[in-house]
């Protein structure tokens, strides 16, 4: 009995004790969601690489030539020195490059004459065309040197006569040897060996074969003036004898020599936005020349010329107007006149330096 009463008791003590207790909730687990990595296409926007497209320009020009000074239709004197008078000229020149080292060069000259006389052959300008074509591909630079190497192919059918010529030369730049500073800049010094060939109209004999070498030079000088400096060295192979020295002599071969100066300046007179003033100058031996075969004796008081040499010197002065129609196109006015001596005899008897006014008009844009 006591027993029973103490285990009674433990139990009462146990079941208070177990009451007393706070309860605590048991613990809830909560699965998480798995992670989802969705991967979206990310777009980088780059500028494109801009390639090599054709480009070039295109320009026309409208020229008139007066009456040269004291060259009246009264004067006895008349066509003594300059027969070529009031005459026009339409140039189309356009420079096409068609690669990054090819590129085509095209200039169409039609003359027309506006002289009265131009049937009694006052005026040699009578109307006809004269058609130029270049070709150029650039072969870069020669090995580890700065020497630039450009061959040219030539085409031209002249106007002044019934020939047609063809040349090819190989075009040496050295213009990156040359002095250079921040007074004088060479533009391109270039060196050209050549062969060509000049054809009659009529496929006859009458032909001839050239071999030669070429200097082409261009300075730019500080003040808007500018320098161009070319020798023509050129051996003639000719089809048929030709006379030299008032026709004593039949030569099959000539070696000749031109020389070509030319100055040039542009002086900004006035601009106003897209307009401009300027006033230029342009002048040299146009050109000065040398034969071997003295071509250019005459026959002068009574006594035969010998001499081999001849030259022609002009200035030109001139006043030019120029509009900006747009970013890449520009129009052009301008109004001078040509101081040369223009009856050559030989070297030692150039005379009759006379003026002719000229004027022209044109445009020039860029593509």
């Amino acid at each position: 009995m006591k027993r029973l009463a103490l285990l009674l008791g433990s139990l009462l003590v146990v079941t208070a004790a177990a009451s007393a207790k706070e309860v605590v909730p048991a613990p809830v687990v909560v699965e998480e969601a798995p992670v989802q990595i969705i991967e979206k296409e990310v777009i980088v926007y780059r500028e494109k690489e801009q390639g090599f497209r054709p480009n070039g320009n295109v320009s026309l020009e409208y020229r008139y030539f007066g009456n040269t000074e004291g060259n009246e239709e009264n004067n006895p004197a008349r066509g003594a020195w300059n027969k070529n008078n009031d005459y026009s000229r339409l140039e189309t020149l356009a420079t096409i490059n068609m690669t990054e080292n090819q590129s085509l060069e095209y200039r169409v000259r039609a003359y027309n004459s506006l002289d009265e006389h131009r049937d009694q052959g006052d005026s040699t300008y009578k109307n006809r065309t004269e058609t130029r074509l270049r070709y150029f591909y650039d072969h870069g630079l020669l090995g580890d040197s700065k020497v630039d190497l450009t061959s040219r192919v030539h085409y031209q059918n002249n106007a002044d006569d019934d020939y047609q010529t063809v040349e090819y030369q190989a075009r040496f730049d050295f213009a990156d040897y040359m002095f250079n500073n921040d007074v004088l800049k060479t533009d391109y010094f270039v060196l050209a060996p050549k062969v060509g060939y000049t054809w009659a109209d009529d496929n006859s004999s009458d032909y001839s074969n050239q071999v030669g070498m070429d200097l082409y030079t261009y300075h730019t000088l500080p003040w808007g003036f500018s320098t161009e400096f070319n020798l023509y060295f050129t051996e003639n192979f000719y089809g048929q004898d030709q006379a030299f020295n008032n026709g004593q002599d039949m030569k099959d071969k000539n070696f000749t020599v031109d020389m070509e100066f030319y100055i040039y300046n542009t002086t900004n007179l006035y601009t106003n936005g897209n307009f401009s003033l300027d006033l230029g100058f342009e002048g040299g031996y146009d050109p000065y020349t040398w034969s071997q075969e003295k071509k250019f004796g005459t026959a002068d008081e009574g006594k035969l010329g010998t001499d081999d040499a001849k030259y022609s010197l002009y200035a030109l002065p001139y006043l030019q107007a120029n509009y900006a129609v747009t970013e890449n196109m520009t129009v052009y006015a301008a109004a001078g006149a040509e101081y040369r001596d223009w009856a050559v005899n030989n070297e030692h008897s150039a005379k009759d330096w006379r003026w002719q006014p000229t004027v022209w008009a044109g445009f020039v844009t860029t593509f």
